[in-house]
């Protein structure tokens, strides 16, 4: 039986990995710390819920190659991507819609708020949406996976990543959900909704006129 330490090495390099693309700025990471300064934290915790059940999807799908099958027919690929970007370009326009609002949201003056569920699946859908998520992790499972590696490794590099992506993007939640940060959201408000909406757009549109 091989000593599992031989290949922590290659699993400690798919965690930095993994790391340095969760924490870089992102449509998640945008949207969820827009949504806890402007909805609250328990808002902004069930989207980065969603968000990391979409990462674990994807990184599942990785772990089993199921995602290289996937990408190898073309017309699947480009139905998530075209989706993916007409989302993003759809939240794009919330966002900006919000910032042309000279008073604050509902939810930011009366406390109202989504149902939980669709919280959740709003960060399911960005996440799932997103082809890059396939690629990201593609290279991950890479990264951490040697030929002569067990099966198991992979599923290792999931489960490690998954449990970092937990601490990152709630993390984000609970920082971005403090009084001082929802303060700051509400004297900004307008300025912060304009480059959530400038990100998405963006976001988007590298989606839909990228290269094929």
């Amino acid at each position: 039986m091989t000593d599992p330490l031989v290949h922590l090495p290659d699993l400690l390099l798919a965690y930095g990995a993994y790391l340095i693309a969760t924490i870089s700025p992102g449509p998640a990471n945008i949207a969820i710390l827009s949504t806890a300064m402007r909805d609250g934290r328990r808002a902004g915790l069930q989207l980065a819920c969603g968000v990391i059940l979409g990462s674990l999807v994807w990184g599942i799908l990785a772990a089993l190659g199921l995602s290289a099958a996937l990408l190898a027919y073309g017309g699947l690929a480009e139905v998530i991507r075209i989706a993916g970007g007409a989302y993003l370009l759809w939240l794009a326009y919330r966002s900006f819609r919000s910032a042309l609002r000279r008073a604050a949201p509902i939810g930011l003056r009366s406390g109202a708020r989504k149902a939980g569920a669709a919280y959740v699946g709003l960060g399911l859908a960005i996440h799932l949406t997103n082809p890059k998520s396939i690629f990201a992790w593609l290279a991950i499972i890479a990264i951490g996976i040697t030929p002569e590696a067990p099966p198991w490794i992979a599923f290792a590099a999931v489960g490690g990543c998954w449990f970092a992506g937990v601490g990152i993007f709630c993390g984000y939640a609970l920082v971005f959900s403090t009084r001082r940060m929802v303060a700051i959201y509400g004297s900004f408000r307008r300025w912060i909704d304009g480059a959530t909406a400038l990100v998405f757009g963006l976001a988007g549109l590298r989606l839909l006129i990228g290269q094929r």
